[in-house]
C-alpha cells in the first residue's frame, strides 16, 4: 500500500513516545513496509528544531569525485549523495570536510602526493564557492561561519598523510589548514598504528604513533581513531592529552563488525571527553543486514593491485570507474534499514556513554547503504525527526546534531 507523505507524518505524530532505552532485541525487528519515496521531506517540512540547531556531520566524503571527474561541489549532481546545494537543503551548517586517499594509491607510494592534491583541491573548491562555504580552523570559526548562513568546512583526512608517518608532512598539512586526521591508513596498518581490518603489526600503536599523537596535541589537531583496532583505540586515547574522536562507525554490541567500536573502547574514549559519530550504513547498524550481506566491497590491501601501477594517472583512471563512491546496490525490504534504526543505535550509544559523547558521522559519498528515508544529504532532517520520535529533549538532540562536535573541536583547538 502506498502511503502519502502527509498521512504518514500525521500517523507518526500520533504514535506514543518511546522511552529512552531500546531493548537490544528490538534492533532485530523487521522494517515496516512503506513506500520509500513518500518519506522524503519537502523544504517546508523541515522540523523547526532542525532549523534552529547547529547541524554538523562528522564524516562527509568530498573531493575524490571532484579530483577525478573535474566536477564542482557547488553544483547539483544527478548522482552521489553530497553537493553544496543539497547540503543547504538538508540544513547542514558544518561538516568534517573529509578528504580521502584510498588504498589504490598505496602500492606505488602515491599516498602523500594524492593527499596534498585533494587538500589543495578542497581549498580551491571552498574558495570558489565562498558564497556558500568557508574554511573553519576552530570551533569559533564554525560558529561565525554558521551565523552568516554559510556551511563551515573543517578539513579532515581519511587515509595516510604518509605511510611512514613523517611528522614534517603532518606539519605541512597543518599549515595548509588540516585540523583533523584519521591515524590509520584507512583499512591498512601503517608504520605506526594497527587497523581493525588488517594485520596487527604493533599490538595497537608504537613509539612513532605516540610521537604523532603528541605532535597533533601540540598543534591542536583532532585525533580520529575510526578504522583503528580495539587496542589501538585504547592506547591512542591513553596517549592523547586531548579528547579523541571516532568519526564514523557503529557499535560492536549491536553489529559484530570489526569496524564497529567496542563498548570498552567507547567508554574509554568518552571518559577522556571524546565523541563517537554514528555511521549511516546498514552494515554497521542493522543486524539483519549484517547477517544477510555476503560482500562488503570494502577497500583493503588485498583488494587493490598487488603490482604497482606506473603512474598516479593510471591509479586515477582505475579509481575513476568507482566514482561516485556511494552504494548503488539493491537491498530486499526485510533487510533495508529505516531511519528509526539509526535512532535506536544513537540511543544505544547515549545509554552506554552519555548524551555528551554521541554525534552524527554519516560517511555520505563514502559508500554507506542508506536508510530508506535518506537518499542524500538533503534528507538530514530525517535524523532529527527520528530522535524526536524516540522522545529526546531539544537539548539532547542539539548536542547530537552538532554541539558535541563543536565542543570537542573547541577543546582540541583551544578556540
Amino acid at each position: 500500500m502506498r502511503i502519502k507523505r502527509r498521512d504518514l507524518i500525521k500517523r507518526l505524530t500520533m504514535l506514543p513516545l518511546a522511552g529512552s532505552v531500546f531493548p537490544l532485541e528490538s534492533l532485530l525487528s523487521a522494517p515496516v513496509a512503506v513506500d520509500n519515496h513518500s518519506l522524503f521531506l519537502q523544504d517546508d517540512q523541515m522540523p523547526e528544531l532542525h532549523r534552529k540547531a547547529l547541524v554538523m556531520d562528522g564524516h562527509t566524503h568530498v573531493m575524490t569525485r571532484e579530483l577525478l571527474m573535474g566536477t564542482d561541489i557547488g553544483q547539483r549532481y544527478k548522482d552521489g549523495t553530497v553537493d553544496l546545494p543539497r547540503a543547504k537543503e538538508g540544513g547542514v551548517d558544518a561538516m568534517f570536510f573529509t578528504v580521502y586517499t584510498p588504498e589504490h594509491y598505496y602500492p606505488g607510494r602515491f599516498e602523500t602526493k594524492n593527499t596534498f592534491r585533494v587538500v589543495n583541491l578542497a581549498l580551491d573548491q571552498i574558495e570558489k564557492n565562498n558564497a556558500v562555504i568557508e574554511l573553519a580552523l576552530t570551533a569559533s570559526d564554525i560558529e561565525r561561519i554558521s551565523k552568516k548562513g554559510k556551511i563551515a568546512a573543517f578539513l579532515d583526512l581519511e587515509g595516510p598523510f604518509d605511510l611512514d608517518g613523517d611528522i614534517n608532512l603532518l606539519r605541512a598539512l597543518y599549515r595548509l589548514g588540516l585540523r583533523s586526521m584519521q591515524l590509520t591508513a584507512h583499512n591498512t596498518t601503517n608504520a605506526f598504528i594497527d587497523t581493525c581490518n588488517d594485520v596487527s603489526r604493533w599490538g595497537g600503536i608504537n613509539g612513532l604513533g605516540k610521537e604523532i599523537i603528541a605532535e597533533m596535541n601540540r598543534l591542536g589537531m583532532v585525533i580520529n581513531v575510526a578504522h583503528a583496532s580495539n587496542d589501538a583505540i585504547l592506547q591512542s586515547v591513553e596517549a592523547s592529552k586531548a579528547p579523541v574522536i571516532y568519526s564514523h562507525g557503529g557499535f560492536y554490541g549491536i553489529v559484530p563488525h570489526p569496524r564497529c567500536i567496542t563498548d570498552e573502547a567507547a567508554k574509554a574514549l568518552a571518559e577522556k571527553g571524546g565523541v563517537i559519530g554514528i555511521h549511516f550504513g546498514s552494515l554497521f547498524n542493522n543486524p539483519k543486514y549484517f547477517e544477510w550481506q555476503t560482500d562488503t566491497k570494502e577497500t583493503t590491501p588485498a583488494s587493490v593491485h598487488s603490482a604497482e601501477l606506473n603512474t598516479i594517472g593510471e591509479v586515477d583512471e582505475e579509481l575513476r570507474t568507482e566514482v561516485p563512491l556511494n552504494f548503488t546496490g539493491e537491498i530486499p525490504d526485510e533487510y533495508w534499514m529505516h531511519v528509526d534504526q539509526l535512532a535506536k543505535v544513537i540511543d544505544y550509544g547515549v545509554n552506554l556513554v552519555g548524551e555528551d559523547h554521541i554525534a552524527i558521522g554519516s560517511d555520505l559519498d563514502g559508500g554507506p547503504e542508506l536508510p530508506r528515508e535518506i537518499k542524500d544529504i538533503s534528507d538530514f532532517p530525517q535524523i532529527t525527526m527520528a530522535m524526536q520520535r524516540v522522545g529526546y529533549s531539544e537539548k539532547r538532540i542539539k548536542k547530537i546534531l552538532g554541539l558535541n562536535w563543536l565542543r570537542v573541536i573547541r577543546e582540541v583547538t583551544g578556540r
